[in-house]
C-alpha cells in the first residue's frame, strides 16, 4: 500500500487499517514461532505498513493541532 492511499483515507479507516496490520503482525509471529510461516518477508512488509500508517495518523494529527 502506499503513502498516497493511504493519505486519502480518514483517521477512523487508519485506526481500522493499523488495527489489521497488528493482527496481521501477532498472526506471522505466532507462524514464525511454531515453524508454520511460509512468506518470512510477509512480516517485513506488514511492520513497513504499520510505520507508514503510523506516520499518516501522526501528519494528520499534527496538521489537525496546527489548524487550531
Amino acid at each position: 500500500m502506499n503513502a498516497s492511499e493511504l493519505r486519502e483515507k480518514s483517521v477512523d479507516q487508519l485506526k481500522d487499517e493499523l488495527a489489521n496490520l497488528k493482527k496481521e503482525s501477532f498472526n506471522l509471529r505466532f507462524q514464525l514461532a511454531t515453524n508454520q510461516l511460509e512468506n518470512p518477508a510477509r512480516m517485513r512488509v506488514v511492520k513497513r505498513d504499520t510505520a507508514r500508517v503510523l506516520t499518516i495518523l501522526n501528519e494528520k494529527a499534527a496538521a489537525a493541532a496546527a489548524d487550531e
